[in-house]
């Protein structure tokens, strides 16, 4: 009898060991349908990246945000064409929040993604 409890013991725990693994190693975002989307969708988050440590530096320099023809302007930043994807910046005195949308043919890839002055990428 004991060792049937034992058994059914261990037997439970790496069921729930592996339910765990499982959900925890599913990508964040999604990722699109194509290599090309995922490494264009990995290549736009890390543009956003950038342009938000721009913006960080700006503001510590002028305690402002600037827009990204300001950012370019100043040589802050080198904002790269991309297919897919066209960028653009809402700018406040508080904060501020990069945005690449996609107009692309996937239809598994986000429509947006965007960067705000916490570093936070979300997906839309």
């Amino acid at each position: 009898m004991s060792r049937t409890v034992g058994f059914l013991t261990i037997v439970i725990v790496a069921a729930v060991g592996i339910y765990v693994f499982m959900h925890d190693t599913k990508p964040p975002m999604s990722v699109g349908s194509t290599p090309k989307t995922t490494i264009d969708l990995t290549a736009v988050r890390n543009d956003l990246l950038a342009m938000a440590n721009a913006e960080r530096r700006y503001w510590i320099s002028n305690s402002k945000y600037a827009s990204l023809d300001e950012l370019r302007v100043n040589g802050d930043i080198h904002i790269p064409t991309r297919q897919s994807y066209a960028y653009s910046a809402e700018a406040g005195s508080d904060g501020f929040r990069i945005i690449a949308s996609y107009s692309g043919s996937d239809p598994n890839a986000p429509k947006r993604i965007s960067v705000d002055e916490t570093l936070n990428i979300t997906t839309e």
